[in-house]
């Protein structure tokens, strides 16, 4: 599963069928008839998005804190095709887990902190921004999609490893016999410790790849494939350390 794809994700909703809307429309409150305090023509789908985050799903707790009725919320909630995504969460509300928007499924009353070393190139080829480049990306890619605080030692989850591979080599062949295509790869390997739950601990290797025309030099198109392989990477080890939907 990709991080766009961590889940649940949120997708354009078919409407709801008269007999699911009505049993819905049993649960929710009727407004008391006090003044709304937000303009409802505000209410974006990001700011609902961020609300219900705020709150793991709840409801009511994000209507009161938007300032707006149980009822309104839930319309607009159909109205952005996120009816359904809050079924599902009501749903999982019996458990601990708080399943965000962002795609990281993670228990935060038991798993509170994250722990991300440096990663040091250990290929034999090495070009230098490569290392800075995957460890900012990668302690990014859990600051924003994560309410996990990073510290230097002693964390719930706890990332470290080295880049073992960066290379290249023809990819395929022109009509006059000659290469056209190069590809790049980069391979790093992980080893994740969950001091939480030391059962999903594991050491594994993550790879990606990118190609390009071979009439152009390296050095005019490396920082770019980095970049995207980088990205590729990442997403990977998010996916297989906190993103398991």
């Amino acid at each position: 599963m990709g991080i766009g794809d961590w889940g649940p994700t949120i997708q354009p909703m078919q409407p709801l069928s008269p007999q699911l809307e009505d049993a819905e429309a049993e649960e929710y409150i009727e407004p008391n008839g006090t003044q709304e305090n937000l303009n409802l023509n505000d209410l974006s789908r990001q700011m609902l998005e961020k609300a219900l985050e705020r709150n793991n799903g709840n409801r009511k707790k994000a209507a009161q804190e938007l300032g707006i009725s149980d009822r309104t919320l839930y319309r607009r909630l159909k109205q952005y095709g996120m009816a359904v995504v809050m079924l599902l969460m009501l749903a999982c509300q019996s458990c601990s887990v708080s399943y965000s928007f962002n795609g990281a499924s993670i228990d935060y009353t038991k798993t509170k902190t994250i722990q991300i070393s440096d990663f040091p190139i250990r290929s034999n080829y090495v070009w230098g921004p490569m290392a800075s480049i995957f460890n900012n990306q990668l302690k990014d890619q859990y600051a924003n999609h994560t309410k996990l605080t990073q510290v230097k030692r002693n964390g719930d989850l706890k990332l470290e490893g080295e880049i073992t591979r960066y290379e290249q080599r023809n990819k395929s062949v022109s009509a006059e016999g000659s290469s056209a295509q190069v590809e790049l790869t980069m391979t790093v390997n992980v080893r994740f410790t969950n001091n939480v739950k030391h059962a999903d601990d594991f050491e594994q290797s993550f790879t990606a790849s990118q190609s390009y025309d071979s009439n152009l030099s390296l050095n005019a198109v490396q920082e770019e494939l980095v970049t995207q392989m980088v990205k590729d990477i990442t997403d990977q080890i998010f996916n297989a350390t906190v993103a398991k939907w």
